[in-house]
């Protein structure tokens, strides 16, 4: 079954609407934090919990007049609240806000990834066991080079999907940091204990040693994570295009029922989903140079970083979500030709079994530079024609004969002879 992609699941957490109530959370944790301590009244807490509210479009009404969203919001906060209001926000600066309500934003979008990532990785590990024996040619610089298995190259994007798994588990801790420390980080005007309690309230760890803000590296690391995980999908994905050219067509991917692949040329069927991945790897490497390039703000903050997360995380989250969700359906519903891949694989009569054969000669007891020419020389022959041959031109190759009996040639074009390890690597698998 082809998943649909929906936009809410990821979308929503980049919404305005869920942007401010991340905001009203932090707000109303830093006064629990804060009457633990005895710096208000729980009664006051209470009243703010259960009044507190926020009109988006009254939000936005205010900041048109203020130009100033943390301004506006706290304004039309303190409309639904009333005198109770005054306790909000006590001590704090604006990036006290935004930026650990940013940190619950980016786990929340981490907590979904994670979910994609598994479903991917399972989609994988079926494909890989599905098609463990399924025999096909490897490829280096575009050319035929040895035997391997449908399911060894899919092995492979498993172990990288794994380890992007790993990469994103790491990344959570590193972005579910608070700060709740004032104007330039000192505490200054609050109690860093108010800090403890409120990260531990949300769920997050305090900032080691934040100025007005928390570090950027910790946003670069995140983009630049997310764009690592695009990489390895392009990669699946660009391989794929390659497998479904016309004219090797060992893999392709799946075409739905009414689907059309060209206004002009009824029989295309183009690998347009792995195209689409493709170019969205693109956009979130582009992210992660604006990201880095946010690192380095003037002393404890400038605002010059602000304007490019507001673009570069949600597009990079939802784009990530999405090319998780198109690259399972990918995996879960690629069509695999088997009978192409032999076809392919014993073109020019067996050319890419030559270092079998030359490896055979040297046991034997020719020299390596003699093997090596004698068998380059057979294998240029085949190669490109029609008619080549390079299993015949071997056996009939008098140096060859002088020193491997027909039973021995034919054991070097034996394929399962270079697939016989794989179980290793499934082993190291866990599959």
């Amino acid at each position: 079954m082809i998943e649909r992609y929906t936009l809410p699941e990821m979308g929503n957490l980049w919404t305005d609407a869920y942007k401010l109530q991340t905001w009203l959370q932090v707000e109303i944790a830093v006064c629990e934090a804060q009457a633990e301590l005895g710096y208000i009244p729980k009664e006051a807490v209470e009243e703010i919990k259960e009044k507190a509210n926020f009109d988006p479009q009254r939000v936005l009404e205010i900041e048109a007049e203020v130009h100033h969203d943390m301004i506006a919001f706290l304004t039309n906060v303190n409309e639904y609240v009333g005198d109770a209001g005054r306790y909000i926000h006590l001590g704090l600066t604006s990036s006290d806000v935004l930026d650990t309500a940013l940190a619950l934003q980016l786990v929340a979008s981490l907590d979904i990834l994670l979910n994609r990532t598994e479903a991917l990785i399972q989609a994988l590990r079926y494909q890989a066991q599905e098609h463990r024996n399924t025999v096909m040619i490897g490829r280096s610089h575009g050319i035929h080079a040895e035997p391997i298995t449908f399911g060894f190259k899919v092995a492979g994007w498993l172990a990288e999907m794994l380890r992007n798994r790993d990469r994103l588990v790491r990344l959570r801790a590193q972005v579910a940091i608070g700060k709740i420390s004032g104007a330039v980080g000192t505490y200054a005007n609050i109690d860093p204990r108010v800090e403890s309690i409120t990260c531990r309230i949300l769920g997050l760890e305090p900032d080691t040693a934040s100025t007005q803000v928390v570090s950027r590296d910790r946003h670069a690391e995140y983009v630049q994570t997310l764009a690592l995980v695009a990489a390895s999908i392009e990669r699946f994905a660009v391989e794929i295009r390659n497998l479904q050219r016309t004219d090797v067509l060992e893999v392709e991917e799946f075409f739905a029922k009414g689907q059309k692949g060209s206004s002009a040329m009824p029989h295309k069927r183009n690998p347009v989903r792995s195209e689409r991945l493709t170019g969205m790897a693109r956009l979130i490497r582009g992210n992660a140079i604006a990201a880095l390039e946010n690192v380095a703000l003037w002393h404890e903050r400038d605002i010059s970083h602000s304007s490019v997360e507001r673009a570069i995380l949600p597009d990079s989250s939802i784009i990530l979500h999405f090319m998780l969700v198109e690259m399972t359906n990918l995996a879960k519903n690629l069509l695999v030709y088997p009978e192409n891949m032999l076809r392919n694989m014993n073109r020019y009569g067996g050319v890419i079994f030559s270092q079998r054969v030359m490896l055979a000669l040297v046991k034997k007891g020719m020299a390596r530079e003699d093997a090596y020419a004698t068998v380059q020389g057979c294998a240029h022959r085949a190669w490109n024609v029609e008619t080549g041959d390079f299993r015949a031109l071997i056996t009939a190759d008098p140096e060859v004969n002088q020193f491997l009996s027909k039973a021995e040639i034919e054991e070097c074009f034996d394929p399962q002879y270079h697939l016989r390890h794989l179980d290793d690597i499934y082993q190291r698998l866990g599959i």
